[in-house]
């Protein structure tokens, strides 16, 4: 019983005593009082050298002329040493072209698989394989899309993934016009042949 006492009174152990900390309140001390004036929106002047006054026709810093604009032809000399920087955590863009590029060719790809498979479903008697393969079709053009969306930095990585998750829908429009095809072959009432009406 006496130990537990013991263990409790600080004065017997002096480095598991609460931490109190002390504050300077004598007569130089200065209590803090913010600052809420609107100083902190202007522009900052640092002042001159001490002891010399500015003399009247010294430019302020206020009154400097401003660099020129790049690509206006002035100072070429240091416009063709400037090299381009990519700083991490900047925006980075992609071409128009680039994007529709990469949209088209995956594709035309795409529309390739849409139409083999609905070509496929049509003329089997059994749909089970061509509808289990669609599935996986669709399975794996969103895998792959989320996958590739995943990579950090490359642009043309993620148009890529844009492109892939957007497959099986290039696929639906290219097998459209066959399947107007087939039904329009078998009900006569089409406009252009592939359009039902």
């Amino acid at each position: 019983m006496a130990d537990k006492e013991a263990d409790k009174d600080p004065e017997s152990h002096p480095g598991t005593e609460p931490f109190v900390p002390d504050f300077d309140t004598g007569e130089d001390s200065v209590p803090f009082v913010p600052n809420w004036d609107d100083t902190d929106s202007h522009e900052f002047a640092p002042p001159g050298p001490p002891g010399k006054p500015e003399e009247p026709g010294t430019p302020t810093p206020e009154e400097e002329p401003a660099a020129p604009a790049p690509g206006t032809g002035q100072d070429s000399a240091t416009e063709s040493a400037a090299v381009p920087v990519t700083v991490p955590g900047r925006y980075q863009y992609l071409n128009w072209w680039k994007l529709a590029l990469v949209l088209l060719g995956v594709w035309i790809a795409a529309a390739q698989v849409g139409l083999s498979l609905f070509y496929w479903w049509y003329h089997m008697i059994d749909k089970t394989g061509p509808v289990y393969m669609v599935l996986v079709y669709v399975v794996a053009c969103t895998v792959a899309g989320v996958m590739l969306a995943m990579v950090q930095g490359r642009p043309l990585i993620s148009a890529l993934a844009l492109a892939v998750m957007s497959g099986p829908f290039a696929s639906v429009v290219a097998a459209a016009p066959l399947y107007g095809y087939y039904y329009c072959t078998r009900t006569g009432q089409c406009l252009i042949g592939v359009i039902p009406y």
